[in-house]
């Protein structure tokens, strides 16, 4: 039986995941190395030619974006701009993390036409949703409306050429009843419209095993976070092959899950610096795990 002890500690499990890793090794465009940029938000602001510019140099091919909005598009810059930057970085924003306004809300869909259409000026393949306010995810009632709002938005982004998908945090995972809100999701969405972009950190605080996932739920996991656990606090993260998880048995069953891309987060505890942190993750991934 896998147990949690065994997904975050390393196991023997990493002996065989040696083995199987060429099969995943040889999806080219999934071995390009993303970053979302959310691990970079209390610099990006200031500066963010600097910034784009230092994530190229540190390894990255791709990046997910975060924090859009139709007044400040992305940093100040219009997609136009921030599509001519990542191109003279060699980058491309293959996903974006957008908060599509009130539309889960009441259905107003003003942010999220703005989102498809600054996913599209990017040529991004993926408008993910990030985040489900408390209020909004009570019961399981409410993952059924929210499973039924991300049906609508995916419709749209396809009739542009995008696709959307759903990124989880561990309140998904709570039990309701004989259920909870992520098996809602993963049952209620459309599998031909709706992909999850699984994060791995938090699917390790919910105290479950992403292999399992993959087996129940086989292709819906498009994309993932790669997010490692602090050893001593696991409220806290740290660079990729410095925590808990052991990543070599997940990315075996990149397959499985149906893995297209992954992206680098760390929201905290750097060491010594943000891009000294997204530098040594980098690496570590490019040696170990692809």
């Amino acid at each position: 039986m896998i147990t949690r002890r065994n997904f975050i500690i390393s196991s023997s499990m990493a002996a065989t995941a040696a083995l199987l890793l060429p099969s995943f090794a040889c999806n080219a465009e999934a071995k390009k190395v993303g970053l979302q940029l959310y691990s970079l938000r209390d610099t990006i602001g200031g500066n963010v030619k600097l910034i784009i510019e230092q994530v190229a140099k540190a390894g990255y091919g791709l990046v997910e974006t975060y924090g859009f909005s139709i007044k400040d598009k992305f940093w100040g810059l219009s997609p136009n701009d921030f599509k001519k930057l990542l191109d003279d970085n060699g980058l491309t924003a293959t996903s974006g993390h957008y908060g599509l306004g009130s539309y889960m809300v009441d259905g107003n869909t003003d942010e999220l036409i703005a989102a498809i259409e600054a996913a599209g000026i990017l040529k991004g393949e993926y408008l993910t949703f990030p985040w489900l306010d408390p209020s909004l995810r009570t019961s399981i009632d409410d993952y059924k409306k929210i499973a039924d709002k991300l049906n609508k938005a995916a419709e749209m982004c396809k009739k542009t050429g995008l696709k959307l998908a759903y990124h989880n945090h561990n309140f998904e995972f709570i039990a309701m009843g004989d259920t909870n809100g992520y098996e809602t999701l993963l049952k209620e969405t459309d599998k031909n419209l709706v992909d999850f972009e699984m994060d791995l950190y938090w699917v390790a605080r919910a105290g479950k095993i992403p292999m399992q996932l993959f087996k129940e739920h086989p292709g819906r996991f498009k994309m993932w976070h790669i997010k490692d656990m602090d050893k001593k606090n696991p409220n806290l993260n740290t660079e990729v092959g410095s925590g808990r998880i052991d990543f070599k048995p997940i990315f075996a069953q990149a397959k499985l899950a149906g893995m297209e891309h992954f992206f680098v987060e760390q929201e905290n505890n750097y060491y010594p610096n943000e891009l000294d942190s997204i530098r040594t993750s980098c690496d570590y991934i490019k040696k170990a795990l692809i």
